[in-house]
């Protein structure tokens, strides 16, 4: 505090500027002279320095409380996980103390942690709280060779593994009843919840807390570290957790292990499904299999779902393979061969043939390229465009995925008609779309484009019924089938070489398109353009629908279109088809992997099966990808069952050893002191 008194001042010095500066043996100060200022009054002068002590209790108390809430954690097992882990604590202001079999001393310097080798060393600190971070096969080893006699009789024991019966019953069996035990598990890890914890799953169970208020505080306290970081907090039993983890964990990791052993890979032609299924594998795949193994071998409830998605998937393939008949395939396959060498023999027959004075030329991209060609098609339209850049496109089959089409086709400005067996005029009526229940006056209205989408099965029926005479010589037919060469091959057998074909397949649908189609893959195929300028600007405006709607534009052979589907299109609706038939459920402990699973099967289900059938049937790549599938399934099980043979097997020869030595130790003469 600063006190002034106006008896014997200091000397007193002033300047030209009317400044008066005081001199101070420790110290001078100067203030202006104030006009009005009067120079027969004392000055001041400073009596003594000093400061009011702060009056801050409320920071102290804060500041008490804050530390009151902080634990000194030893983590045992600082391998990635227990990292992970240890970093959101050490932010939290956490004391944290590790200790591990291999040396992490550096990386937890790096955290700010105190790594301690010696595992007596580390419980001789008294740590609040034992976090068991290690992997499941080791940690009754690593229960059985702490020192639990140097640590507080009261200490917390809380376990992460990621089955919950297991290490329950093991810690209810080693540790002396006077320790408290927590069972978690925080269902991501490193990669999935590398940015945030917010809204993920942290499933627990109290299993034994002593009733003392310090006890119970504690326990909330380590709770309270993932409830602060937006966990969602989930408090149920050991044994189900466990029953949901089987029908969720061990399948979404059973799941991404056998899409690992296929390889898969991006493709060109990627659908969001297909993306969601290459993220499993990336997320599921960084763990080790001792992990996996973990979840198989420890919790009893997933020996029942591995059969259950072995029969599964048996199931559907039955189902596939009830439908596909040996002559059916040999015919269909014939019909094809004798298309593909009809097509070589006419090819310069066709380049050659002039149509009103047009060539037309015939696609040479029969066979499977090394690359796609990604167009950026750049729309003519400049503000509203002029009628001449519209078309008359003519749908055969309004059924859902042409009503799905025609919607945006119409908001293009484009004249739509459409044709069906069964009866929506109602439903093109409010699309503002002409609709026709015979096919002759439809044809008769002359379309510039007829786009088919039929369902593949009745494809060819309904190609040969088309009354086509009545079309213009010039016409575009266009199909969008998920599958290209069977269509190709109709097209380029029943249809006279005057027309033009081109091969379409949006890898999208009414559900992943209903926000919009942008960024979204579109292939296609210019399988058979005139040559002339309007029947290729014709070509270009259909295709300008897509673009200008943001798909991307593949342009690729139908037979390498086949090729790719096969490993990705046909792979993500079997995945999805064969964990329909497990019924699969949300559950409260769902993980990111899990709601992908869960998301697939409503996708992929919403489909016919025909569709599914199909991609199967029409596709020749396909039986070669559902063998690799079973395959995969086969390999992944053996793995499994032969590892749990081995400990098995090591168990028995172990009891046989000890009974052993028990006989011959009972067979000792008894010795008589």
């Amino acid at each position: 505090m600063l006190a002034v008194s106006i008896s014997n001042p200091p000397p007193l010095k002033t300047t030209s500027r009317s400044t008066i500066t005081y001199l101070n043996p420790t110290f001078q100060f100067s203030f202006l002279i104030p006009p009005d200022f009067n120079r027969s009054t004392k000055p001041l002068a400073i009596r003594a320095i000093d400061t009011a002590p702060l009056f801050d209790y409320e920071s102290k108390v804060a500041l008490q409380f804050y530390n009151s809430q902080k634990l000194k954690i030893a983590i045992i097992g600082f391998g990635k996980f227990g990292q992970f882990l240890a970093a959101t604590f050490v932010r939290q202001g956490h004391t944290v103390l590790a200790h591990s079999r291999s040396d992490y001393s550096s990386a937890a310097r790096n955290i700010g942690v105190t790594f301690l080798p010696n595992a007596d060393d580390l419980c001789e600190e008294h740590p609040e709280v034992i976090l068991i971070c290690t992997s499941i096969i080791s940690t009754q080893h690593v229960l059985l060779s702490l020192p639990f006699q140097r640590l507080k009789r009261s200490t917390l024991f809380v376990d992460v593994l990621s089955v919950k019966e297991f290490p329950k019953n093991l810690l209810l069996e080693i540790l002396p009843t006077d320790f408290d035990i927590i069972c978690s598990h925080p269902m991501f890890g490193p990669e999935s919840g590398s940015r945030s914890w917010s809204g993920l799953p942290f499933v627990y169970e109290k299993v034994r807390i002593g009733n003392e208020e310090h006890r119970l505080s504690r326990c909330e306290k380590f709770l309270d570290v993932f409830g602060r970081e937006g966990c969602r907090m989930v408090e149920m039993s050991c044994s189900d957790h466990d029953k949901y983890a089987a029908g969720s964990q061990f399948i979404t990791h059973t799941v991404g292990r056998v899409l690992d052993m296929l390889m898969l890979e991006s493709t060109p032609i990627n659908t969001k499904g297909y993306e969601s299924l290459l993220n499993l594998v990336q997320n599921t795949c960084r763990d080790s299999f001792d992990l996996y193994y973990g979840l198989f071998m420890f919790n009893k409830n997933s020996l029942e779902m591995l059969e259950r998605l072995d029969l599964a998937f048996e199931d559907l393939r039955k189902q596939l393979i009830a439908r596909l008949h040996d002559a059916v395939t040999k015919q269909s396959f014939e019909s094809a061969v004798k298309v593909q060498t009809l097509q070589d023999n006419y090819n310069y027959e066709v380049t050659n043939h002039t149509q009103n004075g047009s060539a037309i030329v015939l696609s040479s991209r029969n066979q499977r390229s090394d690359d796609a060609i990604v167009h950026n098609y750049k729309s003519n339209d400049s503000g509203q465009p002029d009628d001449s850049t519209k078309l008359k496109i003519a749908i055969i089959g309004f059924g859902n995925f042409g009503q799905f089409l025609a919607k945006t086709i119409v908001r293009h400005g484009h004249k739509v008609l459409a044709y069906s067996r069964s009866d929506y005029s109602h439903v093109a009526q409010e699309l503002g779309i002409s609709y026709f229940d015979d096919a002759d006056d439809l044809f008769e209205q002359h379309p510039e484009v007829i786009l088919l989408c039929t369902s593949i099965l009745s494809t060819e029926n309904v190609l040969k019924s088309l009354p086509v005479q009545r079309l213009k010589r010039s016409t575009l037919f266009v199909d969008v089938l998920s599958v290209k060469e069977f269509p190709r091959n109709l097209f380029l057998q029943h249809l006279p070489p005057y027309f033009d074909v081109l091969c379409t397949h949006p890898m999208f649908g009414p559900e992943s398109g209903k926000n919009g189609w942008k960024g979204l893959p579109f292939s296609f195929d210019k399988v058979r353009i005139g040559r002339d300028g309007s029947r290729m600007s014709r070509c270009d405006r259909f295709l300008d629908i897509f673009s200008e709607e943001g798909c991307r534009m593949v342009e690729m052979s139908c037979a390498e279109h086949d090729w790719h589907a096969a490993g990705s299109q046909f792979i993500t609706h079997t995945t999805g088809r064969f964990l329909e038939k497990l019924k699969l459920e949300a559950t409260p402990i769902d993980t990111k992997g899990y709601e992908t699973l869960l998301s697939l099967v409503e996708n992929t289900a919403g489909d016919s099966f025909d569709l599914y059938y199909g991609l199967f049937f029409y596709n020749i790549n396909a039986m070669e990808q559902l063998q690799r599938f079973d395959l995969a399934l086969e390999s992944l099980k053996k793995q499994l069952f032969d590892l749990l043979h081995g400990i098995y097997s090591k168990q028995v020869f172990q009891n046989e050893e000890n009974a052993r030595d028990f006989r011959e130790r009972s067979m000792l003469p008894e010795i008589k002191i």
